[in-house]
């Protein structure tokens, strides 16, 4: 099976076109190609340079600009891509976890996330040790749902939830869990609706960053503006804070902060949730907040709406600026893979500049270690954040 004698389908780069992928970077846009031999197969095929060198194997996305990410770096002897090759990515993938996870404390978390898993198009999320949420974001990946159903059974996840790019809503691949999914992160509750919920139903990139916020909240009149169900608002109580206000455009998010709140302090009289606009909150907001949380959603999803999303990063941010006391702390987030660290930063500088205000840096938030990002693969840092200190 060497060379031309492949029964996979071919995918031959343009001449000059092969650094990218020597230097490990997964993504193979259809500019890039010489020739392709199926090209309306969905599924794995060959990557050769001009000369018919084998670089590696990918899956396709014929409908897609990006027409193959490269799992496998390098030529294989005996290309067999089965349930054994993916599960020893499984493992490794978990292995990975275990070595930094604290399960008794935390049994929510990412087993595979994409790149940085070298698992493109794929993403599994653990929710309370036994749920895993599947979410294929390409058909290739998505053919294979039985075989990664069968593999996470196999280690220990018995529900498996399988959310597709291409539908509305999701669909239990066995039997659900009986009573909902509640999960632990570092030791505090949350309730979780893996079914209609965002994403995967949590946003665990954050973990490590909550966790910062709780170091910072005691005493604190705290604002979570994009609140979701309320994780900002569940960590910032446990750290101390005296009232938090959850602000989100979704009713059933401010519900399930509320919810979440309770089921944490119940009894707790300092919390309340806005279910509006942030934006037409921020510009009426009270001016005595010794702390502000923004973490809205990705504002850029592609590249042309980089100028749109720039000016919502500023206009929230100037708000924030203009209200928050002085000696407040602004924590403010991007999640969109297109508006990189440095655009952000000048962004944030921007919106401060204009609001009159001073500030320093205290210092740079990233996705929690359970979202590695793939060195060769700079898209796969996508959240990013800063640690403001308005001092006057």
């Amino acid at each position: 099976m060497h060379g031309h004698f492949s029964f996979m389908p071919q995918l031959t780069l343009k001449p000059g076109r092969s650094k990218p992928v020597l230097r490990r970077h997964a993504w193979i846009y259809q500019g890039a190609v010489a020739q392709n031999s199926h090209p309306q197969t969905v599924g794995i095929t060959d990557v050769l340079d001009d000369k018919g060198n084998i670089l590696g194997y990918g899956f396709t996305d014929p409908d897609s600009q990006l027409v193959c990410r490269v799992f496998h770096f390098g030529q294989l002897e005996n290309p067999k891509f089965g349930p054994d090759y993916w599960r020893q990515r499984f493992l490794r993938a978990f292995a990975y976890r275990k070595s930094f996870l604290d399960f008794s404390q935390t049994d929510t978390f990412r087993l595979i996330h994409a790149e940085g898993d070298e698992l493109p198009g794929l993403i599994v999320d653990i929710y309370g040790g036994k749920t895993a949420v599947l979410q294929t974001t390409i058909d290739a990946t998505g053919q294979w749902h039985q075989t990664w159903k069968q593999i996470l059974n196999e280690m220990g996840f018995p529900f498996v939830f399988h959310k597709h790019a291409r539908w509305k809503t999701g669909k239990w691949l066995n039997e659900k869990p009986a009573n909902g999914v509640a999960t632990l992160e570092n030791g505090l509750q949350f309730e979780v609706d893996v079914e209609s919920g965002q994403k995967t139903g949590f946003f665990i990139d954050q973990r490590d960053n909550r966790q910062i916020i709780k170091s910072l909240s005691a005493g604190k009149k705290v604002l979570n503006a994009f609140s979701f169900s309320g994780g900002f608002s569940v960590y910032a109580i446990s750290g101390g804070a005296e009232e938090v206000v959850s602000v989100d455009i979704s009713r059933d998010a401010c519900e399930q902060a509320e919810k979440n709140v309770a089921l944490n302090f119940p009894g707790f009289k300092g919390h309340k949730a806005l279910a509006m606009d942030c934006f037409d909150y921020l510009r009426t907001m009270p001016d005595d907040f010794d702390m502000v949380v923004l973490d809205p959603p990705a504002f850029a999803k592609t590249q042309t709406a980089v100028d749109n999303a720039a000016r919502g990063y500023k206009e929230i941010n100037l708000h924030a600026f203009k209200k928050i006391k002085a000696g407040g702390l602004l924590a403010t987030f991007s999640c969109s893979q297109h508006i990189d660290a440095d655009l952000f930063r000048k962004i944030i500088f921007a919106a401060a500049a204009d609001a009159g205000r001073s500030a320093r840096i205290v210092r740079f938030f990233t996705q929690s270690a359970d979202h590695p990002i793939n060195l060769f693969q700079p898209e796969s840092e996508y959240l990013k954040g800063l640690l403001i200190m308005v001092d006057t």
